[in-house]
């Protein structure tokens, strides 16, 4: 039998408290259950937002999604839609959703410390007034993740800090690191030029943005 990796283990919630401590009222008096003014503001702002979601056998996703800031729409208080611009057509998040509908967002404003974190429950629509609101280069998206809001607030500074994720000076060097077709050729072992497969990546880059 294999000896366990760590000897050390938290499996109590008590003990993680005993140990940890409990969070001061305000970070919890904080969560909100609908979107206030702070919250649409910061939405309309922001060009980024990753999407986490799980199956119904437990296995995880998070899914980035990136256009220009606002590309999110805040329907009401208790809903925002994302649409769904041409990607690799694996639709993990999607797939997820129909059959766990839970989802979390994180959403990013380049330059800005907080962050806004909200969860909720999700669905694949394709209302055409939804999907035509969300036009883009005269594209409509044939699809869009709705998602009904349960819990939002905003996420402290310290992370973006530590990290210096907006601070261009302190970023780490890229030398080395391989790029996507590298990654997929190496992984896939595809029996093809590492430049052929980058060349077609490049053009799906250019050619289907939208």
């Amino acid at each position: 039998m294999t000896a366990p990796r760590f000897r050390e283990v938290i499996t109590d919630p008590a003990e993680l408290r005993k140990l940890m401590g409990d969070p001061p009222p305000p970070c919890v008096a904080k969560t909100l259950r609908s979107l206030d003014a702070h919250c649409r503001s910061f939405i309309a702002r922001s060009p980024f937002v990753l999407i986490s979601s799980c199956n119904k056998q437990g296995q995880m996703d998070i899914s980035p999604k990136g256009d220009a800031p606002g590309f999110v729409q805040v329907l009401d208080e208790q809903s925002l839609a994302i649409p769904e611009r041409p990607g690799n057509l694996r639709a993990d998040t999607f797939t997820n959703v129909l059959e766990n509908r839970k989802v979390g967002l994180i959403f990013l404003i380049p330059g800005k410390s907080e962050t806004l974190r909200v969860s909720g429950t999700a669905q694949i629509i394709r209302d055409a007034e939804v999907r035509e609101s969300m036009k883009a280069y005269d594209k409509v998206p044939e699809f869009v993740l709705a998602v009904g809001v349960e819990e939002a607030f905003f996420h402290c500074s310290k992370c973006m800090i530590r990290s210096k994720l907006w601070t261009p000076q302190a970023w780490p060097s890229l030398n080395g690191l391989p790029n996507l077709a590298q990654t997929m050729v190496d992984a896939a072992k595809l029996p093809m030029p590492v430049e052929a497969l980058e060349d077609i990546i490049k053009q799906d880059e250019q050619e289907r943005l939208y």
